[in-house]
């Protein structure tokens, strides 16, 4: 797991030096000496690396990362840019079409969202190839638990998108009144049509940004 050596180390650094994680760094290396894990060791901060904690205006919560080969890269939703567009993405980018008009791209690589603010963190970081929320429950929660702590102090306008049941049982940590909570039933083909389609999450969170002197999110995702 390569450091954590932005902005984020700082208010990081306690949790790093618990027990908890270091069971969780033991558990997590030996996944990856043993087993197929995803995403790449290397690419298991990249929400934090891509995102600094200065910037963040937007936080997206997902569970943990996808599961099948060469997808995860450390972005909640994300895939790389060869892969094909998973079920839960292609009714994000119905969503942003019909909320925004935005066109729907060809790729699924989110890293220009990350780029301007938006933090894709997944709840676990990490999984074992073709096994859903195999690493649920070695530490990974008490981690980005501690991630949103450390979010819902900063002192300026922040949104957060809240799909589905496990990112909404975060909103008992959000209680700072400059934030926006926005919540929704999950994109996934299974809930979104119970609500996800038409929550016009991405307009929300932008009139919110400019309401308070922050630069919208260009959510346009171009095509490769």
């Amino acid at each position: 797991m390569p450091p954590i050596t932005n902005d984020w180390l700082e208010p990081l650094q306690g949790e790093f030096k618990k027990p908890y994680y270091k069971n969780l760094y033991t558990k997590v290396l030996e996944e990856y000496r043993t087993c197929a894990v995803y995403p790449p060791a290397d690419d298991i901060f990249n929400a934090f690396h891509f995102t600094p904690l200065n910037e963040v205006k937007v936080v997206i919560l997902g569970q943990d990362p996808y599961h099948g080969t060469g997808q995860a890269h450390g972005l909640c939703f994300s895939v790389n840019k060869d892969i094909e567009i998973p079920p839960s993405l292609v009714n994000i980018y119905q969503e942003l079409h019909d909320d925004l008009g935005c066109a729907v791209p060809n790729n699924g690589y989110l890293e220009k969202w990350a780029k301007q603010g938006v933090l894709l963190l997944n709840t676990v970081l990490t999984v074992r190839a073709h096994a859903a929320n195999s690493h649920r429950g070695i530490g990974w929660e008490e981690f980005t638990d501690a991630v949103i702590e450390i979010v819902s102090r900063q002192d300026r306008p922040i949104v957060y998108l809240l799909w589905g049941k496990p990112a909404q049982s975060k909103k008992r940590m959000l209680h700072n009144p400059k934030h926006l909570v926005l919540e929704a039933p999950h994109p996934s083909p299974l809930s979104a049509y119970r609500g996800f389609f038409g929550c016009k999450h991405f307009s929300q969170a932008n009139a919110f940004l400019e309401e308070h002197g922050e630069t919208p999110i260009d959510w346009q995702i171009e095509d490769v």
